[in-house]
């Protein structure tokens, strides 16, 4: 039996073959879990983390919320932009573009984030 992790996991597979991050238009890659959320960006062809924001990150005391995921997606925003990176590919990690992932993609974009 499949399990629903494992169903993310091949979709993610299948996103990332069509989609990776270049030095000019990194990958701004986004990770669920159940009481938190975490964003990177990602440099695939050095294979180097530019910059990463997380709920863990900022000790908030809830982090399976919209709002918590709008905060990830300004302080990933501001932590790109101060290493200079303007444009970015998004990477959903094969959940739903919906609820958490959209908020925090909404908040990114609202900082100033282009994708």
């Amino acid at each position: 039996m499949i399990n629903r992790s494992e169903i993310r996991k091949r979709i993610h597979v299948r996103i990332r073959r069509k989609l990776s991050g270049t030095t000019e238009r990194p990958r701004l890659s986004v990770h669920r879990s159940l009481n938190h959320i975490y964003a990177q960006v990602i440099d695939d062809a050095t294979g180097e983390t530019v910059a990463s924001a997380s709920t863990l990150a900022a000790k908030s005391k809830t982090g399976g919320n919209i709002a918590a995921a709008r905060e990830v997606g300004k302080s990933i925003a501001e932590k790109a932009k101060e290493k200079g990176v303007k444009k970015v590919v998004f990477d959903r990690g094969g959940y739903l573009y919906h609820g958490r992932i959209k908020a925090l993609a909404d908040a990114a974009r609202e900082a100033g984030l282009e994708f």
